[in-house]
């Protein structure tokens, strides 16, 4: 699963841009799923029917990832941008970035005052993402467009997948692991699909970064007893005062308890917590507000969905530095192939 992850982290594919993400999960499902397609707006939804009847889960991850998106180019040839997804501007100056326009990819990166300035600027003074720029090494506008850039170019974090520290960590640092680490899970559960009862619909899904908007239009036209969303969450694990240590990047799957888009189905959240209890499968609960994921649009389909989610946790989500353990990959994985298998009864909401 790794190589998996390695390979979707790099690729270029921010909220509205996701083609290149898109191009590379069809090529694999090809060979995987009995069917695909492709909607409107560039989710993918692939079916694998089970060798006897049971009931319709849909399974979904989203393809986005945090980036930016060209507004204007000044005279002098640096970028001006506008959010695609929620950043942290303390961390923007510095950072290299590509620029992907209509004839190649340009590097970049975000533009700061040199540090023998920092003595004249209040210490307390943030640019925000539209007071930022992004230097191409252009000199003039024209240059600047003469290279392919122009008003509308997506642009992401231009970041390596590494290992962190050495192999024996089993940690990752890399760019669009949320949620390109979940899409490797959806991935992997399908190449290792043991037998099942059912119907599994998989969903990767677009511009959930920017509001759940793919997951809103994929899931609406899909009858499902039940679904479980893939996405990461942010751990809680280092010494920052306003966490509360709760979540931990290694500690195992985390289960959905609550976010700010979704509360899990208890019926849902029960189940899992069990197959992981007997699987011997590390997990941990989540109750955290601070986030959404594409279960928020789902469970509210089609006169609602029973719906849960399992979590990987993530340090510096939004970041080009982020930060996840293959062993909590594994987890969500093993999980997620137990939940599919044992599911052979709806459940209800009653029932728990």
């Amino acid at each position: 699963m790794e190589k998996i992850v390695r390979e979707l982290s790099v690729l270029h594919g921010p909220s509205g841009f996701e083609q290149p993400v898109i191009r590379y999960i069809t090529s694999e499902l090809e060979s995987l799923s009995d069917e695909w397609s492709v909607d409107h707006l560039g989710n993918i939804t692939a079916i694998k029917k089970g060798s006897r009847p049971g009931p319709r889960l849909i399974l979904t991850a989203h393809m986005d990832e945090v980036g930016f998106i060209i507004r204007s180019i000044t005279p002098d040839g640096l970028i001006k941008v506008e959010s695609l997804g929620g950043h942290d501007i303390r961390i923007l100056a510095g950072q290299k970035v590509r620029v992907r326009t209509g004839t190649g990819y340009l590097i970049g990166v975000f533009g700061g005052i040199s540090a023998h300035y920092r003595k004249f600027e209040s210490e307390s003074k943030l640019k925000s993402v539209r007071e930022s720029y992004i230097d191409i090494g252009a000199r003039s506008k024209k240059q600047a467009i003469d290279m392919g850039a122009a008003i509308g170019d997506s642009v992401t974090w231009l970041s390596d997948v590494t290992v962190l520290g050495n192999s024996d960590t089993g940690r990752l640092v890399g760019k669009g692991f949320d949620d390109r680490a979940g899409c490797a899970v959806l991935l992997q559960v399908l190449k290792d699909l043991p037998d099942f009862s059912g119907e599994l619909v998989f969903i990767f899904t677009v511009q959930e970064e920017v509001g759940l908007r793919g997951a809103k239009v994929a899931a609406e036209g899909i009858a499902a007893d039940a679904a479980i969303a893939i996405d990461t969450t942010a751990a809680s694990d280092t010494p920052e005062s306003v966490l509360d240590d709760e979540l931990h990047i290694g500690g195992g799957v985390g289960i959905k308890v609550m976010d700010a888009s979704l509360i899990a189905h208890p019926a849902i959240r029960e189940k899992l917590k069990t197959l992981a209890v007997e699987g011997g499968i590390p997990y941990q609960l989540e109750v955290f507000p601070g986030i959404g994921t594409d279960g928020g649009a789902v469970h509210l389909s089609n006169k609602g969905i029973p719906t849960g989610v399992l979590s990987i946790p993530s340090r510096n989500a939004h970041s080009p530095i982020e930060i996840i353990d293959i062993t909590d990959l594994e987890a969500a994985k093993d999980l997620l192939t137990l939940f599919i298998t044992n599911e052979d009864e709806l459940l209800s909401f009653t029932s728990f």
